[in-house]
């Protein structure tokens, strides 16, 4: 798995996991977690806009493998 976009992205796993969890919390426990699905949503659109990503600098620094992209 890469931290990069495209098949075998952590970055595409892990926000589909916190969406899937928070919506499943959000209808059977308590629908504020409705609101950490929201912000999954601001930080994607946050992160295809303007390039910064809060998940890929803690996958850099836990030192998850980077895709090499060659032109």
């Amino acid at each position: 798995m890469y931290i990069v976009n495209g098949k075998g992205s952590w970055i595409r796993l892990i926000a589909g996991f916190f969406v899937l969890a928070s919506v499943l919390l959000g209808v059977f426990v308590s629908k504020y977690w409705l609101l950490f699905t929201g912000l999954v949503g601001i930080m994607l659109m946050t992160s295809s806009l303007t390039g910064f990503c809060p998940m890929e600098l803690i996958l850099k620094a836990i030192g998850a493998e980077q895709r090499k992209v060659s032109s």
